[in-house]
């Protein structure tokens, strides 16, 4: 149950990210994506900097460069779009198979 409600969460934070892109884009008249990254350092650039520090000093120096940069690049919308699937998926109902004893 904690998988589908974080799932849920995640889904409503796409949607609000891709309604703020949609707003902006079209006030704009360009397409407008906010990046991931882009949020986390109007939000709180402090924790954004202290992540960094702590996932090139204590776990992988090599790991923030090529997977957490990219995915600090991809927009908001599709990185919690993805994560609220995939939490769901892990949350599902598994249907249980009918076992019938004669």
């Amino acid at each position: 149950m904690v998988f589908r409600v974080l799932g849920t969460w995640s889904l409503l934070v796409s949607v609000i990210a891709l309604v703020v892109d949609v707003t902006r884009s079209m006030s704009a008249d360009t397409l407008v994506m906010t990046r991931l990254g882009e949020h986390w350092f109007q939000l709180n650039a402090a924790s954004l900097n202290a992540a960094q520090a702590a996932v090139q000093r204590y776990v992988l120096p090599a790991l923030w460069d090529p997977v957490i940069l990219t995915l600090l690049k991809t927009p908001t919308w599709i990185v919690f779009a993805v994560l609220g699937i995939l939490l769901l998926w892990i949350g599902r109902r598994r249907e249980r198979p009918d076992v019938y004893v004669n």
